[in-house]
């Protein structure tokens, strides 16, 4: 007994002494992290000092960050704004800059970060990096009873993948300015570095054109960025190390486009915006000269307004319809020689490239604009398959890969972080990979709106950043949702509304009632999975209600998740302990039934979910009695096991196109009691 004692004072002596008692919960996870003895305590005396070259928004950040700290502490720092003028020579944090980063791809965002018990300094090639380090400085701040304190360690972290993308759609539904900058905060915050911004789309053309002013005005319903509010915004992004990238899809999605010009349409107009979703007909006309002569002038207005060096063209899911309807479009491929639409389409990408490259853009586009008879100095975004990046890897193209990055197709979040861009790196040469340049998390906007675009993207997009930026062996997904929790908590800092707007639907969909029996059921459910929300009964359109239990309901619920593992702890363990754990729940959501039959009564919206409810009481009463069984040792008679598979089985069912996430565990207590 007494050597064990002195083992366990010598292990909580180690870590005392050590700092080991520190919870890693950053995200993404550095590079590299050597812990030391000692804790740095923060106090109001604490300042922010900078040295070396860099641009003006090092000031900007540093402020920042020292606003957020004294905003999360309450200490009232004595230092208000860092700037030239107010820069001191002597401070608590000792920023280390050797020189501005330009926001292009490639630029240096390398840092290394020394905390003890006296000091912290940050150390960077560029302010870029400096910017990161604070970043990860932010998400260090920890507590304990002697207060607010960074744990002292020493991180040396740079990127795994330079291109690290969240792509927004704006055009099925458009998203406001404040939506857009809260976003490019939260990417700047998880170490995100491009802004793929969707701007043109059947549904929607949302960029002012002063060359052609009826592409905004008959295209955009009024709803669009003027090019004032674009200017701002790339200095904004620009501002946080982010590049902005605008993507104007053509030839076809282009339906918004020929509202305003329906002369260079593959087919005759009219058209009008369209309000449905789905791949649709409207194409341009590759072989009309127009359409190069307008695109040499809307594409140098554009290019002079983005400062990007890349500029996406989109290129995707042209069905081809109305070339094949066009006789003259025939003629001219049967006189050129070009023996498919996918050759047509090549070259149509490469007359655009060539005005591009006039303007000095480099092209990128969908997996679509691969072909052979393009040039290798185009970058191609793969979202059909691992298969055509790495395809075109080996032919000598770069690429990114967006494919299993889909979030609006509401997979839960451990898909997404266990979805490797290069998953056999064997398969490719060293020169090979280099030309794999990272990948974008894809936000479309058929299902989402301003209220709820923030849940749609966070926090799943943090884990996915975590996989652009940290090394391949950080990979544990238990680890990854624990970390997640704070990140999550942490992202509100920058007015996201994932967390906020949750409970603000429910009280809307309950008209102001007690929300509680209604969250009950939602916190256990998901948005069914993929497209299924299309062909599930309703008919969605562009003006349709997006306020429904499937639009509150969260894309990877937590309580679920939770409820799972103690199912798999109870089977494991088989003690009081675990079968309490699992038998309060089971016992709160067989009861909550009736409570949400009353809510139901006065607020018809949530009128769907009712037979979901009654699944769930259902459900929750063959886990009691499964739980019962188990640690009674009972055997059950065919009977109740016809019962229970019964109500399993059709409570796998979607009700109002959601899902419920607790069948299968219960289905595990089922099936260990056969």
């Amino acid at each position: 007994m007494k050597r064990k004692i002195l083992i366990l004072l010598v292990l909580f002596s180690f870590i005392n002494l050590f700092g080991q008692s520190f919870e890693n919960n950053l995200m993404p996870v550095p590079k590299n992290i050597e812990m030391k003895p000692g804790k740095f305590y923060l106090d109001k005396s604490f300042t922010i000092g900078l040295k070396g070259g860099f641009d003006k928004r090092l000031y900007w950040a540093a402020t920042n960050a020292l606003r957020r700290l004294d905003n999360r502490t309450g200490m009232f720092f004595q230092q208000d704004f860092i700037t030239e003028e107010s820069n001191p020579n002597t401070s608590v944090l000792k920023i280390n800059c050797e020189k501005p980063a330009e926001i292009k791809l490639g630029t240096d965002e390398s840092y290394e970060l020394i905390i003890d018990s006296a000091s912290v300094i940050i150390n960077s090639k560029t302010d870029l990096g400096a910017m990161f380090g604070l970043e990860t400085l932010l998400q260090l701040l920890s507590v304990d009873e002697k207060g607010y304190f960074f744990p002292a360690l020493i991180i040396r972290d740079e990127p795994r993948f330079k291109w690290r993308g969240l792509m927004i759609d704006a055009c099925r539904h458009f998203m406001p300015v404040d939506v857009i900058k809260r976003n490019l905060d939260a990417m700047h915050a998880v170490k995100l570095n491009v802004f793929h911004w969707h701007l043109s789309e059947d549904q929607g053309f949302r960029v002012e054109s002063k060359l052609f002013p009826k592409l905004h005005q008959l295209g955009s319903d009024g709803l669009f960025y003027s090019q004032e509010q674009i200017k701002d915004i790339i200095s904004y992004a620009n501002q946080r190390g982010i590049r902005v990238i605008p993507e104007f899809d053509i030839p076809g999605h282009a339906t918004s486009w020929f509202a305003a010009f329906p002369e260079f349409a593959s087919a005759p107009g009219p058209y009008k915006i369209e309000r449905n979703w789905g791949v649709f007909d409207p194409t341009f006309n590759p072989t009309d000269e127009r359409v190069y002569e307008f695109f040499d002038k809307f594409l140098g207005e554009m290019s002079a307004l983005f400062n990007d060096e890349y500029f996406h063209i989109g290129g995707d899911e042209n069905n081809g319809k109305q070339w094949n309807a066009n006789e003259q479009i025939q003629n001219f491929m049967k006189a050129n020689s070009i023996k498919d639409n996918h050759q047509l389409q090549a070259y149509f990408n490469n007359r655009i490239l060539k005005i591009l490259t006039k303007y000095g853009k480099k092209m990128i586009g969908w997996d679509e604009i691969l072909h052979e008879d393009m040039p290798k100095n185009i970058v191609i975004q793969s979202w059909r398959g691992k298969e055509s990046l790495v395809s075109s890897a080996k032919k000598g193209y770069m690429g990114i890969l967006s494919n299993g990055y889909y979030i609006d197709l509401i997979q839960p979040t451990s898909f997404h972080y266990q979805n490797e861009i290069i998953e056999n790196e064997s398969q490719l040469l060293p020169a090979e990979k280099e030309l794999i340049l990272g990948g974008e998390a894809t936000m479309w906007a058929e299902l989402i709106t301003p209220e709820t675009i923030d849940s749609r993207i966070w926090p799943r997009t943090a884990a996915i950043a975590e996989r652009f930026w940290s090394p391949a062996s950080v990979n544990n997904v238990d680890d990854m949702y624990r970390r997640l929790e704070k990140i999550e908590f942490l992202l509100e800092e920058h007015g996201l509304l994932h967390l906020k707007n949750y409970e603000m639907m429910l009280r809307r969909l309950t008209n102001n009632k007690s929300i509680e029996p209604l969250k009950n059921l939602v916190d256990i459910v998901e948005p069914v999975k993929f497209y299924q929300r299309h062909s599930q009964g309703v008919k969605y359109q562009q003006h349709s209600p997006y306020t429904r239990i499937a639009d509150a309901a969260r894309p990877d619920s937590k309580p679920a998740r939770i409820f799972s593992k103690q199912v798999s702890h109870f089977l494991e363990m088989k003690n009081a302990k675990c079968k309490d754990e699992v038998s309060t729940k089971l016992l709160k959501w067989k009861n909550n039934h009736s409570e949400l039959l009353a809510l139901i009564s006065t607020s018809p919206i949530i009128k769907e979910i009712e037979p979901m409810s009654q699944n769930l009481a259902d459900l929750s009463e063959v886990g009691l009695e499964a739980i019962h069984m188990i640690m009674k040792d009972i055997r059950p008679d065919n009977k109740w096991l016809d019962k229970a598979n019964s109500i399993i089985e059709y409570s796998k069912k979607p009700v109002g196109q959601v899902e419920l996430k607790i069948v299968e565990p219960i289905e595990k207590l089922v099936n260990s009691v056969k």
